[in-house]
């Protein structure tokens, strides 16, 4: 339909001619009363943010030399984390004389992923960032 003539139809109307998709070859216009239109779409804006949920990245950090009770609470504790929907960043801290153990500590983190493995998955596989190795976990689908 040409333009002038849908303005004249949304004159006799008492309605606004609103463009719906403008970007659409050709734009897409709908005969409606602007503020309603406007209304229905924040609220459906509104409903939309109320139901999406928010993934926070929670860190637990290690160091090399941790025991293995200590390692079980960490693991623990990632594991709510990872039930409530958010996902984990692992960081493995190395301080000091602990630079020069680096290849050797790797494990620590594998231990811990293999810990998770019935409820996590491995997001990024550890890596080497300056004094620290950080992996990410996020929850199985």
């Amino acid at each position: 339909m040409a333009t002038r003539d849908a303005l004249k139809l949304a004159e006799e109307a008492g309605v606004d001619l609103v463009k719906i998709a403008p970007t659409a070859k050709p734009p897409v216009c709908k005969i409606v009363d602007y503020g309603k239109f406007k209304y229905e779409q924040t609220r459906k804006e509104k409903e939309a943010r109320k139901k999406q949920k928010v993934i926070e990245i929670k860190e637990i950090r290690l160091s090399p030399n941790i025991d293995t009770n200590d390692l079980n609470t960490k693991v623990n504790a990632a594991r709510k984390f990872i039930t409530k929907g958010d996902r984990v960043k692992v960081t493995l801290r190395f301080r000091g004389r602990e630079m020069t153990h680096m290849n050797n500590s790797k494990h620590i983190l594998d231990d811990f992923a293999q810990a998770l493995s019935d409820i996590a998955v491995m997001e990024k596989a550890p890596k080497v960032e300056g004094r620290s190795m950080t992996m990410f976990l996020a929850e199985k689908r």
